[in-house]
């Protein structure tokens, strides 16, 4: 929030809550990542490789890169919510590196060494849920309306 002198905090924008809620999420889902129990298999977490077994709610294939990478896009996304163009292109961005790592985890080989991040199929749909999302709340978020915002 941005204080002047003497007056109220400025609210935050839709897009900026959006942003800051994303990388909230985001870091919590990172450090989730490293907590036994919640992560299953946790005994065979990797730094980073395909062989690192461990599952985030037994679902989503982890390793500590991707728990770090995780934590920082998140702290990332909480900085950048502070403006409203720093919250849109956190969201924009953001969503469109998730796309193209959507793509990127159903053209490579998964059981492959290119797999280092790692993930698996659960992790690629999600990427394209996670991409489009973004993508979507950093547009219709900051969309001008009509000919009186010109």
């Amino acid at each position: 929030m941005v204080r002047t002198h003497g007056a109220a905090p400025a609210a935050r924008t839709a897009v900026q809550q959006a942003a800051l809620l994303v990388g909230v999420v985001f870091l919590l889902v990172g450090v989730l990542g490293f907590i036994p129990g919640i992560t299953t298999d946790y005994d065979s977490l990797k730094f980073a490789e395909h062989d690192s077994h461990a599952k985030l709610l037994g679902i989503f294939q982890v390793s500590i890169l991707h728990n770090l990478v995780h934590v920082l896009f998140g702290a990332v996304g909480m900085a950048m919510a502070r403006t409203p163009g720093g919250a849109r292109a956190f969201l924009i961005g953001g969503g469109v590196v998730y796309l193209v790592l959507w793509i990127y985890g159903l053209v490579i080989d998964l059981d492959s060494d290119a797999n280092f991040v790692p993930v698996n199929d659960a992790d690629n749909w999600l990427h394209l849920v996670l991409g489009a999302v973004m993508v979507l709340l950093g547009v219709l978020l900051t969309r001008r309306r009509g000919r009186a915002h010109r």
